[in-house]
């Protein structure tokens, strides 16, 4: 399948799997490559510059097949060390970025010059304009669905993606309730050139994540996530256990009150925790609804091919069976 996504990118298929703390390890992204879609390392996940940069060789060792590298740009007072990891980047010669957060505008030249293509994570039409004001390659457009932040607009994908189509000149993906041949066909219709999957890569057996949280995913609807920190307008979408429930009854009993310090212990350092040790409630962890699609721990093989198998009969025989004739 040839999308302006996969031109651009060099890949065979049009399926990105997304940043996600703790959880996009070279492993997962060379497994995620090799199969014909975009592995993705998260940058942040690595505690240094030189920790990223042995992440991408590792990476590099797994797969002759291009990968990309997440960087979030988060608002503090002690911002991580962008430009050693970005050198990192370069270095490796990695030629795709996935940027999220806040805007990476300064960031850009560096990395363009270098010949990195730069996709930034948006969760409205007024942000994917923004980004490619700015020179972004492209965006990935998260909806309301997503797990992670779907910021504040709460619009969901089947509005926002035909708008994003209305409104953006640069190729978008879409993010947020993609699992499957399903979700890459509406993608396609709705004006997307491809799709980036999240929580449908952390049920996969390349995914170096405890086995207990695969199990979660797997044994979750699409009724099992809560939206956390709306009150401090960094809404999250989480899977909902012991330690979401604290942390919404916090929320209700501080209300306009609440502090961020108030659910620290809820929400900072919980990840190596629960991702690497399997202690599902030490404290909130990103979901999307899409849980409630995910039955089975498939090889990333395994489940990009029957994604682009299931496209190409939905594509060449049901729907095309709608309008023959």
């Amino acid at each position: 399948m040839k999308t302006r996504i996969t031109q651009m990118l060099g890949i065979e298929h049009p399926i990105i799997q997304g940043g996600m703390h703790y959880v996009g390890f070279a492993k997962l992204a060379a497994a995620v490559s090799n199969a014909g879609g975009l592995g993705i390392i998260t940058g942040l996940t690595q505690p240094s510059a030189e920790d990223l940069a042995n992440e991408i060789a590792r990476c590099r060792d797994m797969t002759e097949k291009p990968f990309g590298v997440n960087l979030t740009f988060l608002p503090s007072l002690s911002s991580p060390d962008y430009p050693g990891y970005i050198r990192a980047i370069i270095d490796g010669g990695v030629k795709v970025v996935e940027t999220a957060g806040s805007n990476p505008q300064q960031y850009l030249p560096a990395m363009q010059d270098a010949g990195i293509r730069i996709i930034h994570k948006c969760t409205s039409v007024r942000h994917s304009l923004k980004a490619q004001a700015i020179g972004c390659d492209a965006v990935s457009v998260d909806g309301f669905e997503c797990g992670g932040h779907p910021g504040e607009d709460d619009i969901p994908n089947m509005i926002l993606l035909p708008r994003a189509a209305d409104e953006l000149e640069i190729p978008f993906v879409a993010s947020g309730g993609m699992a499957d041949a399903r979700s890459l066909v509406a993608a396609l219709a709705l004006g997307a050139d491809g799709i980036n999957m999240g929580t449908r890569f952390i049920a996969t057996r390349e995914a170096p994540v405890h086995e207990k949280v695969k199990q979660a995913i797997v044994a979750a609807s699409e009724l099992d996530t809560r939206l956390v920190m709306r009150p401090l307008r960094n809404t999250e979408r989480v899977l909902k256990n012991a330690a979401v429930e604290r942390l919404l009854e916090k929320e209700r009993s501080l209300g306009p009150a609440l502090k961020f310090e108030d659910i620290i212990d809820e929400v900072a350092g919980v990840y190596p925790r629960i991702m690497l040790d399997g202690d599902l409630e030490a404290g909130a962890w990103s979901c999307g609804m899409v849980a409630g699609l995910i039955n089975d721990i498939p090889s990333c093989r395994e489940l990009i091919d029957g994604i682009m198998r299931e496209a190409d009969v939905l594509i060449n025989q049901r729907l095309r069976g709608m309008v023959a004739g």
